[in-house]
């Protein structure tokens, strides 16, 4: 029968398992990604810390805004849901965002008038939802009889 034994330096055990812990971390740092992904990806949030940052995060989408919000506001995420908040939600669940997790919290809504929208014949808004200068939500909103809320993507042509 043979038995070995080993010796362990603590400082040395220590500074590995150091490195193995700094390790797991860069992983799950390297894993969560970049938090400012392109638009359209579907990855949120964007960070939009300016007037600029957010016209130009639309105009990413293909719309030509004038630069100006319409509508600056304070609006609280509900944190009880209705049928008219869970088809928005459910409008945004589909874009990559996801307003559930910012329930009972204060979030900033800047409306925009679109100037490219097609065969627009009334006026048409995109609005963004921004909470710590980052996007959460956002809708294009055709104010016409038979307009509709859609998405951020630009509608194909038709």
């Amino acid at each position: 029968m043979v038995v070995m034994t080993a010796k362990v330096n603590k400082k040395r055990a220590l500074l590995i398992l150091g490195a193995l812990v700094a390790l797991i971390v860069l992983i799950c740092v390297l894993a969560r990604g970049n938090d400012s992904p392109s638009p359209g990806t579907g990855d949120a949030p964007v960070t939009v810390a300016t007037n600029d940052a957010r016209v130009q995060y639309l105009t990413d989408y293909g719309w030509e805004v004038v630069t100006s919000p319409v509508e600056t506001q304070q609006v609280l995420i509900p944190t009880q849901t209705t049928e008219v908040y869970e088809r928005y939600n459910a409008l945004q669940m589909s874009q990559g965002f996801d307003l559930t997790q910012y329930a009972g919290k204060t979030a900033t809504r800047y409306v925009y008038q679109v100037e490219n929208y097609p065969n627009a014949t009334d006026p048409v808004y995109a609005t963004l939802l921004i909470y710590n200068n980052r996007v959460i939500g956002g809708d294009v909103t055709d104010t016409s009889a038979s307009g509709v809320v859609q998405g951020l993507e630009m509608p194909s042509a038709s």
